[in-house]
């Protein structure tokens, strides 16, 4: 069963900064591979981050938290791995 894919409003501002060729290939990695299975292609973060999963995709991480109550994905940020945990 796919998840749902919800976005947080600062992903919009995450995205303004990448190219328009790198955000499709974000967001459909993020549409087709990760919701079908967060846990598998995701590890969790630990720290200051513990409860929060990230997805690696070359040089950018997406930060995402699970819902398994609402079969839900949160996607917090989308950003390059140097700047993404900021």
């Amino acid at each position: 069963m796919a998840y749902k894919v919800v976005y947080l409003d600062s992903v919009e501002e995450d995205l303004k900064k990448l190219d328009k060729t790198t955000i499709k290939k974000v967001l459909s990695r993020i549409e087709t591979y990760l919701a079908s299975d967060p846990k598998k292609l995701g590890k969790p973060l630990k720290g200051e981050f513990q409860g929060y999963w990230r997805y690696r995709w070359g040089d950018y991480r997406v930060i995402y938290k699970i819902s398994e109550k609402e079969i839900l994905i949160i996607v917090l940020r989308i950003s390059h791995r140097r700047e993404v945990y900021r």
